[in-house]
C-alpha cells in the first residue's frame, strides 16, 4: 500500500469539560476536573476523495509544563496555543504523506513554540493530536484499521530526516513484523491521596456510586495484578505509605508487579538511591521491592538529562517520561544511563513508533543491556483518547498499560449519552453496560482490545460534537 499525498483542508477544535469522581494527586498538584480537547480534521486525497478524522486528549495542567508560577489556566492556554499553531501549519501545507506532514513540520513547530515560550512537550501536543486525526481520516477513507495501516506503512514512515540514527534499520520490515496484542493488562495508578483500605476513607468522604474507591476495592472489583505507585520524593511520607500498600499486596496471590513514578519530585539520582536503600532495608517492603520493574522520571526534567547517571547501585532501571520532549530524547537518555522511555499518545504516536524501533535496533546489538518502553496514562478519557492510546500500545507490543481515567473519572462524564452508547455498541469487548452508563471493562486485570482493529485509528465511531463548545482562542503568552 503506497503512502498517499494528502492535503489537510479543515481543522476544527472543540473542548469538553469533565469532573473527577475522586481527587487525583500526582507530583505537587491535586486534580478534581479538567478540559478535554477534541479535534475534527478533514483531508483530501489525490483522487478527490475527502474524509474526516478525529482525536482527543486532556488539556492537562501541571504536567506538560510544571512551572509553579503558571496557573492551570495558563497551562491550558499553552496547549491551546500548541494546537492552534499546528492547525495553521497543517492547513498551509502542500500535499504530503501523513508522516511527511509530521516530519517536515516538527522542527519548524518546535522553533515557533520556543519563540512563544512553549517547551518541547507542550509544542508536541498540538501535532500529536492532529497527526492522529490525519491518520484516522486516512484509515477511514481506505477502510483499514491502525494496525493494518502501519503494517503496510500507509503513513509513509521513514527514518530521514527526523531519526537519522535509524537509517540502518529496515523500517518497512519492522512495521510489517509487529504483532499487535489483543489483550493488555491494566496497571492501576495509586495516587498520593488514594485510600488503601476502607479504614482510610473518613466519614463523609465515601463515594457512593457503585465503583471502587480504595485500592483494596479496586483489586476486588477488577482483579488488577499490575500497579503504578506515585512517589512524593519525601521519604518520611513515602515509606509509611509504601508499607501500607505492600501490606495489602502481600495478601494477594504471588505474581503482582509494581512500577514507581517519581513525577520529577527528586532533586537528583542520589535522592532516588537513598530512598531505594531505605526501602530495601525495610522488612515490610521486601516483596514490594522485588516486584518493582522500573522507576519512572524521578529527577526533574531540567536536571534529568544534564549529566550521566551515577552507579545506580542495584536500583531498578530508570525511565524518562517528562524528559521525553524532543524526538531524540531517548537517544540522549540512553547514553546517560537510562534504559526506558514511556509512550503516551499525547507526546506523539510517531515518536513512540520510532522509539520502539530504536529498542529493537539497540537490543539486537546489546541484548545483555536491554532498553524498553512502558505505556503510561495522562487521563485518557473513554472514547477517542482511550482507544487511540490503547490501539497504539497494543501495536507496540507492550503487555501492560497504566490506566487511571476509569477510576478517577465517572465513565464518559461530560460527553453526550448517545456518544457513550455508540462506543459501547462498537466496542463491547472494551466497555460494559452499567446502571450508570457505559464503563471500561476490566476482567481479571485485563482489557480486551481486539475491536480496536476497526477501520480508523482505534474506532469507526465519530464523536457527537453538535453541542460541544468550540475551543477558545489561546491567551498565551499571558498578558
Amino acid at each position: 500500500m503506497d503512502a498517499p499525498r494528502l492535503r489537510v483542508t479543515a481543522v476544527d477544535l472543540f473542548e469538553s469539560t469533565y469532573r473527577m469522581r475522586l481527587p487525583f494527586r500526582f507530583g505537587a498538584i491535586t486534580v478534581t476536573g479538567g478540559q478535554q480537547a477534541i479535534v475534527r480534521l478533514r483531508i483530501r486525497l489525490p483522487d478527490g476523495r475527502e474524509g474526516e478524522g478525529f482525536a482527543a486528549d486532556a488539556l492537562a495542567a501541571k504536567w506538560f509544563d510544571k512551572d509553579p508560577r503558571l496557573s492551570d489556566e495558563d497551562n491550558q492556554h499553552q496547549l491551546r496555543a500548541s494546537l492552534q499553531q499546528a492547525r495553521e501549519a497543517y492547513l498551509a501545507a502542500p500535499p504530503l504523506s501523513a508522516f511527511a506532514l509530521f516530519a517536515q513540520h516538527h522542527g519548524p513547530l518546535q522553533q515557533a513554540g520556543a519563540r512563544r515560550g512553549l517547551n518541547p512537550l507542550v509544542t508536541s501536543y498540538g501535532p500529536a493530536l492532529l497527526d492522529r486525526a490525519v491518520l484516522d481520516a486516512l484509515c477511514r477513507l481506505e477502510g483499514v484499521g491502525l494496525w493494518q495501516a502501519l503494517h503496510a506503512n500507509l503513513p509513509g514512515i521513514e527514518a530521514a530526516p527526523v531519526a537519522p540514527d535509524l537509517a540502518r534499520l529496515d523500517l518497512p520490515a519492522f512495521l510489517a513484523g509487529q504483532q499487535p496484542l489483543r489483550r493488555l493488562a491494566a496497571r492501576h495508578t495509586v495516587g498520593l491521596l488514594d485510600p488503601i483500605t476502607a479504614a482510610d476513607v473518613t466519614a463523609g468522604a465515601q463515594v457512593h456510586d457503585g465503583l471502587p474507591q480504595t485500592l483494596e476495592a479496586v483489586i476486588a472489583a477488577y482483579g488488577n495484578r499490575h500497579f503504578k505507585i506515585k512517589l512524593s520524593g519525601q521519604p518520611g511520607a513515602d515509606l509509611p505509605r509504601l508499607g501500607r500498600i505492600a501490606a495489602l499486596l502481600d495478601t494477594q496471590p504471588p505474581g503482582w508487579a509494581v512500577t514507581l513514578d517519581g513525577n520529577e519530585q527528586f532533586e537528583d539520582a542520589a535522592a532516588v538511591i537513598a530512598l531505594w536503600r531505605q526501602m530495601r532495608a525495610d522488612p515490610a517492603l521486601v516483596s514490594l521491592c522485588a516486584a518493582v520493574r522500573f522507576i519512572e522520571q524521578p529527577i526533574a526534567r531540567g536536571r534529568a538529562l544534564a549529566a550521566p547517571l551515577p552507579d545506580l547501585q542495584g536500583l531498578p532501571p530508570l525511565l524518562i517520561d517528562e524528559s521525553d520532549g524532543e524526538l531524540d530524547a531517548f537517544v540522549r537518555a540512553r547514553q546517560l544511563g537510562y534504559r526506558g522511555v514511556s509512550t503516551k499518545a499525547c507526546k506523539g504516536f510517531y515518536k513512540s513508533i520510532l522509539n520502539r524501533a530504536r529498542c529493537l535496533l539497540w537490543n539486537a546489538a546489546s541484548p545483555a543491556d536491554p532498553c524498553f518502553m512502558s505505556a503510561e496514562d495522562l487521563t485518557t478519557l473513554p472514547g477517542l483518547a482511550l482507544q487511540q492510546d490503547l490501539a497504539l500500545v497494543a501495536w507496540l507490543g507492550i503487555g501492560d498499560v497504566e490506566r487511571n481515567a476509569h477510576h478517577f473519572v465517572d465513565g464518559f462524564q461530560g460527553r453526550p449519552a448517545a456518544e457513550a452508547q455508540a462506543f459501547l455498541a462498537a466496542h463491547p469487548d472494551l466497555y460494559q453496560a452499567t446502571p450508570a452508563g457505559p464503563r471500561l471493562r476490566i476482567v481479571d486485570g485485563e482489557l480486551a482490545v481486539g475491536s480496536l482493529a476497526a477501520a480508523g485509528f482505534g474506532t469507526t465511531v465519530s464523536p457527537t460534537l453538535d453541542d460541544t463548545p468550540a475551543m477558545p482562542a489561546s491567551a498565551w503568552p499571558a498578558g
